[in-house]
């Protein structure tokens, strides 16, 4: 069994259980079947130590983005975006969207430019976007839409049915995290239970939102194996199909 976590933080995982070592964190990961990561860049000034980890060990790839929080960082630009995602080790632009959460909506039009600016160069680069939504699901359809995206993943979905068909609608994949193993999830659980098991993918975005049954302790990639878990319980099936179906679906987008 393999189980892809197809979002994790690796860079800012703290490794002091695992004595300071991404290699004992890895192997912690193969331990429960979790043996393929995705690691995920939020800012420029840390795409170096994100890349680094894809050139320095196989099961681990690379995005390039900028977080719609990050306020103070670097802006991307189209090209610059391209330029670093021509490492065939990079293999998704992202982590972006938009964040009505922390910043209003009516005061972002600096998080909307940069997310336009992060789905031109996933079309022209032709690989994936990885797109972070909250609070803000009608105008990332209606520019997902507008700038006519490719292809793509809405990470850490936790928002309603509708907003899942309308991405589902425009080709994109669906993650689930540790949010579902959450109590206060039914709904989120009743909407996993609909999603085509062709769109489906798991993650940790680690180190936060731990899944149970680790809540309150860090979080890490080998924690994919339970989100897989309750993702296999939701939709009434075993963990070994739900680990061949994410598997195959993250392939299909990230190598097509």
């Amino acid at each position: 069994m393999q189980i892809v976590d197809s979002h994790c933080h690796i860079d800012r995982v703290d490794l002091e259980e695992f004595g300071g070592s991404v290699e004992s964190m890895l192997s912690h990961a193969k331990e429960l079947s979790v043996n393929k990561f995705l690691c995920v860049c939020i800012d420029l000034e840390h795409f170096d130590q994100v890349h680094n980890l894809a050139l320095q060990h196989s099961n681990i790839y690379a995005s390039v983005g900028v977080h719609p929080t990050e306020i103070i960082s670097k802006e991307p630009s189209v090209e610059k975006l391209l330029e670093l995602s021509s490492s065939e080790r990079v293999i998704a632009i992202g982590e972006t969207g938009l964040d009505y959460f922390r910043v209003k909506k009516d005061e972002a039009d600096w998080q909307r430019d940069r997310f336009r600016r992060h789905i031109r160069a996933s079309n022209k680069s032709e690989k994936p976007l990885i797109i972070h939504m909250r609070e803000s699901k009608e105008d990332i359809i209606d520019i997902l839409q507008k700038e006519n995206a490719q292809s793509g993943v809405m990470h850490c979905f936790a928002e309603d049915w509708e907003t899942a068909k309308a991405a589902l609608d425009l080709g994109f994949y669906i993650s689930f995290s540790g949010i579902l193993t959450f109590n206060n999830a039914n709904d989120l659980r009743e909407i996993a239970k609909k999603v085509p098991a062709d769109r489906l993918l798991v993650e940790t975005d680690s180190p936060y939102l731990t899944p149970a049954p680790y809540r309150g302790k860090p979080n890490s990639p080998a924690y994919t194996y339970y989100v897989a878990e309750k993702l296999a319980e939701v939709r009434n099936t075993s963990i070994d199909e739900i680990a061949e179906v994410t598997t195959t679906n993250f392939n299909n987008l990230f190598f097509p």
